[in-house]
């Protein structure tokens, strides 16, 4: 199956955010997520969560069509460190109907947070 990577970065103040998608060419399913930081948990949470809507609007704006949305937890995709261990984690998860958003405690921010999906069409 054909895949198309799109990454996107954006900066905002004293935060970074990069959104990660995959979408196939053809129907089928694919794993979006999205990772902020931010000056505590709401703030990441909300921008990683942004960052998933986002890439999930362009998908559907590229194919024109509509598509389904569920949770999935996604792999934390820190900015600074290779991965993230059991205790720097802020609990709890953040799971929403269309998304699954987990977070820790950065290096550089205070918070990290990725939120992930799956998407069909």
């Amino acid at each position: 199956m054909k895949s198309l990577w799109c990454v996107s970065a954006v900066a905002l103040v004293a935060a970074g955010l990069c959104v990660a998608a995959a979408a196939p060419a053809s129907a089928g399913c694919s794993k979006f997520a999205g990772t902020a930081d931010g000056w505590d948990k709401a703030d990441a949470l909300q921008g990683a969560q942004s960052a998933l809507a986002n890439a999930i609007a362009g998908v559907q704006a590229k194919y024109k069509t509509r598509v389904s949305v569920s949770p999935m937890k996604a792999k934390p995709q820190p900015y600074w460190r290779e991965s993230v261990s059991a205790d720097l984690y802020v609990k709890p998860d953040v799971v929403t109907s269309k998304s699954y958003t987990v977070c820790w405690h950065g290096v550089v921010s205070p918070v990290v947070c990725t939120s992930g999906a799956k998407v069909c069409w």
